[in-house]
């Protein structure tokens, strides 16, 4: 399989450069989680990323590829269908 190196920014694995696997449309996954082992027996930490896309400036160019950025509220990471109802999560109006 094919991967491509791929730069994670913010939380626990900021800055660093991983090579991620990409699927058959040459793109890497849109979630990608880190499981963390816990100390002394704990459960372990998932640390999830979100991809987004690298923008390169106010000009229409060529996509430059892709970055992930650190999720702390790590949430839900399933499929997410049109039909579904909106997620209701922090900066949603509720009312």
């Amino acid at each position: 399989m094919r991967s491509e190196d791929t730069l994670f920014v913010g939380g626990p694995l900021d800055g660093r450069v991983i090579p991620v696997l990409v699927g058959p449309t040459g793109h890497p996954p849109k979630v990608y989680q880190v499981p963390v082992p816990g100390p002394d027996g704990e459960p372990p930490t998932v640390l999830v990323y979100r991809r987004v896309s690298v923008q390169a400036g106010r000009r229409l160019v060529l996509h430059r590829g892709w970055k992930y950025e650190y999720d702390p509220e790590g949430g839900p990471v399933g499929p997410r269908w049109p039909w579904s109802k909106p997620r209701r999560g922090p900066g949603t109006d509720s009312g």
